[in-house]
């Protein structure tokens, strides 16, 4: 039986809060429209794989509404702490919602932008991201969406003709306009100009808003619920989701780098990358962002920063719980953190163990061996997926109690997708970030972006247990 394709199915939800959560806004008018990444997988997701290339160029590129969807983009109004010191001069500086959908699983997403132009909230910013800003996302998500991260997606990446000025980038550069698949773009931050506007009534309103639209599938939500005994079930909802991905980030090896609170999604979802790095070695102390002078968003500190911005969120709610409620709520943040990290490794390593309390004795002592051995971290998992030494060379002292559990554990997958043929692991440094980037500065050369993509989605069907699969796009 022939599967009937997923039909896109517009929604306005965001519009049924009120206007002090967002500003209706204008799309910028750009001199092109080069559709340099065209996400087909994530199209699908949402009924758009059969848009043409002139439909997509109207809708991520120049920003013609769907029939059924927003009749013009929103840009979503927030607060944050950046490096620990509150700003209430955010909000949507270069991007806006342009539209909502349901996915095949039937999930609310957004389709948010960036570099589409000037806002209210720009400052005296010029709304634009340069090409090889959108680039860095492009690599950042496909490799996070591969090794299992809870990640938004990104959809379009249009060259849009202009050349911008950047201190952290040769200049002039190119321009572009991305379009990102995400599961809400409501932020701690949006709670907390809430809060420093003492406007109780919108928190109330935009957390069981959150809650119905992001949150329906937990029963033990209820919306319409009294609001004082639904707040410690919310916020340990969103303490556990935030915590979820913290334990998938570190294992990923990945350096978000600006953990600010404005970049934590209220789902849990990470999204908005910035400076990020991933590990070449373990090393806990690797920061993302020159400008982290004092390794705040560090790789080993990350669950301190995720947990610092879960709290600066219950601080929105003191008003309707006590202090004591609120901690409790909070309490299980590092529980679920390892327990994910526990998982993930795991599954990055393609073994489950039959004794789940040496879980956490796996975790230890494979970070305290990795810590010591010159192999990138990457290079890692690959070598002893399935829970064997492929390769020979992890028989020393610091890595025998690893594979004494790994020992004793039972495979996932087996060994037959071509990916585990390789004998070096898909990896996503800065220094290969750079060197993709190169040739498409210097002779718009996209062939070693291409050849990372396929290498990367060829690892991620490989650590699901997929058949292959080459529909770059």
């Amino acid at each position: 039986m022939t599967k009937r394709p997923f039909v896109f199915t517009p929604q306005t939800i965001h519009s049924h809060l009120d206007e002090r959560f967002y500003r209706i806004v204008k799309p910028a008018s750009f001199p092109d429209h080069i559709i340099r990444y065209r996400n087909q997988d994530a199209a699908s997701s949402v009924g758009l794989a059969d848009l043409s290339d002139d439909a997509w160029r109207d809708h991520f590129g120049r920003f013609v509404p769907f029939e059924g969807s927003f009749p013009a983009p929103l840009a979503l109004c927030y607060h944050g702490h950046q490096f620990g010191h509150y700003n209430p001069e955010l909000g949507d500086g270069r991007g806006f919602l342009f539209a909502q959908t349901r996915a095949a699983d039937g999930r609310l997403l957004d389709m948010g932008t960036k570099g589409s132009g000037t806002t209210p909230f720009s400052r005296s910013a010029d709304g634009r991201l340069t090409l090889k800003g959108a680039v860095r996302e492009i690599l950042a998500t496909e490799m996070l969406q591969a090794l299992g991260v809870n990640t938004s997606k990104t959809l379009s990446v249009i060259e849009t003709g202009e050349a911008l000025t950047r201190h952290d980038e040769p200049s002039p550069t190119r321009s572009a306009v991305m379009v990102r698949l995400s599961h809400s773009h409501i932020r701690i931050g949006s709670f907390q100009r809430l809060s420093y506007m003492d406007d109780a009534e919108g928190i109330e309103m935009l957390a069981r808003h959150v809650i119905r639209h992001y949150y329906a599938d937990d029963p033990a939500l209820d919306p319409a619920a009294d609001f004082d005994a639904l707040v410690p079930l919310f916020l340990e909802k969103v303490a556990a989701s935030i915590a979820t991905t913290a334990g998938q980030w570190l294992a990923a090896g990945f350096v978000h780098g600006v953990l600010n609170t404005d970049n934590f999604n209220i789902t849990g979802e990470s999204f908005d990358y910035g400076p990020w790095r991933f590990l070449p070695h373990f090393d806990p102390g690797l920061v993302a962002a020159y400008f982290d002078d004092m390794g705040r968003y560090a790789y080993g500190r990350q669950a301190d920063a995720a947990l610092w911005a879960v709290c600066r969120l219950a601080d929105c709610f003191v008003r309707f719980a006590s202090k004591e409620t609120i901690e409790d709520s909070l309490r299980g943040f590092f529980p679920e953190m390892e327990a994910s990290l526990a998982d993930q490794l795991q599954w990055r390593l393609g073994v489950t163990l039959n004794d789940k309390t040496e879980a956490p004795t796996l975790c230890r002592h494979l970070f305290t061996a990795a810590k010591t051995t010159k192999v990138g971290f990457d290079q890692i998992f690959h070598d002893l997926y399935g829970g064997s030494d492929r390769v020979g060379t992890y028989h020393v002292d610091d890595w025998k109690p690893v594979l004494d559990i790994l020992a004793a554990s039972k495979p996932i997958h087996d060994m037959s997708h071509p990916h585990f043929a390789r004998t070096d692991a898909v990896s996503m440094t800065i220094d290969e970030v750079e060197a993709i980037w190169a040739p498409i500065a210097a002779a718009d050369d996209w062939s070693l972006l291409h050849q990372k993509i396929d290498d990367v989605r060829a690892m991620r069907a490989a650590l699901k247990g997929d058949i292959p699969t080459h529909n770059q796009s």
